[in-house]
């Protein structure tokens, strides 16, 4: 195994994973970062981020990028952050990993190691990818390559919790690997590293984290749904309540993005292999699926009791899957707008923070920084913080007089003050 002063690294995958891990890297070692996509990495060359989660005055010029597998040739310790999305039928999709440990097996030598961060059930890498590199190399595994695990903990669109101040959980396929890649990550992360005993356990921990969220907000949402039929505001309920010390403050809402809507499948789906089926984690999920839906035919029964529903107007503000994101990865926002637009609404979609550029034809002509005329109908889907400064003012600038509808998904305005400006509001 390589001394720390010798260490060369690679990140495959330069995603919102990727490109925060090669920055601060290439800070303390030889780093090059590889991605099959030749646009992206054109992009980077020319200090440019179209996923806008990195500034660009933090994107070093003498970043080394390649879309050429054989330029990590010189590499020993080999990051993999490809996503790991879900199929069609809602079940993992390890292709993109799977393609990614192949490709890197091109070039790996012995004494190499292999660190995954990728989200995956518990025990994909010892029972999936370990025997590929075996059978690609010839090499042996914790012989001639060892392997390590360090699920990514990265929150896109926020400026807090970035890569150096979240603790970040190691686990190597050894004690050796193990204590070596702590120093690793210990040079970059300011918030620490937390050793888990196995692999395994570093894969479940991840997966916990987001089912755990998953299963706080379905409760949330559940408990909306009941309220909304009883004509109780959800907002002042969970106020009330959360004056209690011990209340968990957890709000409904809508759940997408790439870790919370899919990592709870992964464990569920390697559950079902073992011969359990997990009613707890399968039933908050199955809330949270449909709650884009819910809303979507909320919005719609709310403007046919105030208004003719032909040519009506509707804009929707936010489209990604979380607030001050350009994120739309899983983003039930989309679902809200192809169901409106079934009713022949006329929608328009507005997003601070959304690159158009990287949304479908469908959605990109219907798309504004901003909305330019007034609307019958304001759906504040996501909480940005640019809409949290908007006053009464503003928002009377952005509906039409006639009856005016305001949907407020994320409680950001005062339905008091809304309500004695004549304007109806409906809340999650």
């Amino acid at each position: 195994m390589n001394t720390i002063k010798k260490t060369s690294i690679a990140i495959v995958g330069l995603g919102y994973v990727g490109l925060p891990l090669l920055i601060e890297f290439s800070k303390k070692f030889k780093t090059i970062g590889f991605d099959i996509n030749k646009k992206r990495i054109d992009e980077l060359k020319k200090n440019r981020d179209f996923n806008k989660d990195i500034e660009t005055k933090n994107i070093k010029r003498n970043l080394v990028v390649t879309n050429k597998i054989k330029d990590l040739k010189n590499s020993n310790i080999y990051i993999i952050t490809v996503p790991t999305p879900l199929t069609k039928t809602k079940k993992p999709d390890l292709s993109f990993l799977i393609n990614a440990t192949k490709e890197v097996s091109k070039v790996i030598e012995k004494n190499d190691i292999i660190v995954y961060e990728s989200t995956v059930f518990p025990g994909a890498t010892e029972e999936t990818l370990i025997p590929i590199i075996e059978k690609k190399t010839k090499l042996k595994y914790n012989i001639d390559f060892f392997v390590g695990y360090s699920p990514e903990r990265i929150n896109p669109g926020d400026k807090k919790h970035t890569l150096k101040k979240i603790i970040k959980i190691v686990s190597g396929s050894n004690r050796k690997t193990t204590i070596f890649l702590k120093k690793i990550y210990n040079s970059i992360v300011s918030a620490g590293v937390y050793i888990t005993p196995n692999i395994k356990t570093a894969e479940a921990a991840k997966i916990v984290e987001n089912v755990q969220r998953d299963l706080n907000i379905s409760l949330m949402n559940e408990l909306s749904i009941i309220f909304n039929k009883m004509q109780i505001d959800t907002s002042e309920v969970l106020k009330a309540a959360g004056t209690k010390w011990n209340f968990m403050n957890f709000k409904p809402g809508l759940v997408g993005g790439h870790c919370i809507k899919v990592d709870p499948y992964y464990l569920t789906s390697k559950s079902l292999q073992l011969g359990y089926r997990p009613n707890v984690i399968s039933s908050g999920r199955k809330v949270n699926e449909n709650m884009g839906l819910y809303v979507a035919k909320k919005i719609i029964k709310i403007i046919k009791k105030r208004r003719k529903i032909k040519k009506i107007k509707i804009g929707v503000m936010g489209l990604g899957f979380k607030e001050n994101c350009g994120d739309t990865r899983n983003s039930q926002v989309f679902k809200i707008v192809k169901y409106l637009e079934k009713f022949k609404c006329k929608v328009f979609i507005e997003d601070p923070f959304v690159n158009p550029n990287l949304l479908s034809k469908q959605f990109k002509k219907k798309f504004f920084k901003k909305i330019a005329e007034p609307v019958d109908v304001l759906v504040f889907a996501v909480a940005h913080d640019n809409y949290k400064k908007f006053n009464i003012s503003e928002i009377k600038k952005r509906l039409t007089n006639n009856n005016p509808i305001l949907i407020d998904l994320k409680s950001i305005f005062d339905a008091d003050e809304l309500r004695k400006n004549n304007i109806f509001v409906w809340r999650l």
